[in-house]
């Protein structure tokens, strides 16, 4: 496989823009070769997550945004991706851990406070009916 045409700044920038113009799929191919030759660039490794999610590569994505937080726990975005990508491969346990740090980092998020208590209403429910 040869190199998409320009340097990894290029191919970020254009993986970005597919992003934004509604082709995940594409973004998240162009993004993973920016990743494998740049691996410790945090905006490279977050916009493919955000493609792997968008595409609907959620196990993918997961271990994007897992890498993120490793490398920097204070990435609140990253822990919301994370436990957003585990909720939608169905592991709701792995799932309420991250998106509680996401909110315990950012209480004004109401986003993140909201996919929490829907991880844990779900996680209540099924609780309920075993």
């Amino acid at each position: 496989m040869t190199d998409p045409e320009g340097d990894v700044y290029d191919w970020y920038q254009r993986g970005v823009r597919l992003l934004s113009e509604g082709s995940p799929a594409a973004a998240a191919a162009l993004l993973e070769r920016a990743a494998l030759a740049e691996p410790e660039s945090r905006s490279i490794r977050e916009a493919l997550a955000r493609a792997q999610f968008n595409s609907r590569q959620y196990a993918l994505a997961a271990e994007s945004f897992r890498r993120i937080v490793t490398a920097n726990p204070a990435e609140d975005y990253a822990y919301f991706g994370l436990g957003l990508a585990l909720w939608r491969t169905g592991d709701m346990e792995g799932a309420q851990e991250p998106l509680a740090i996401a909110v315990a980092m950012r209480p004004d998020e109401r986003h993140y406070a909201q996919a929490l208590r829907s991880v844990r209403a779900t996680l209540q429910a099924r609780r309920r009916s075993a």
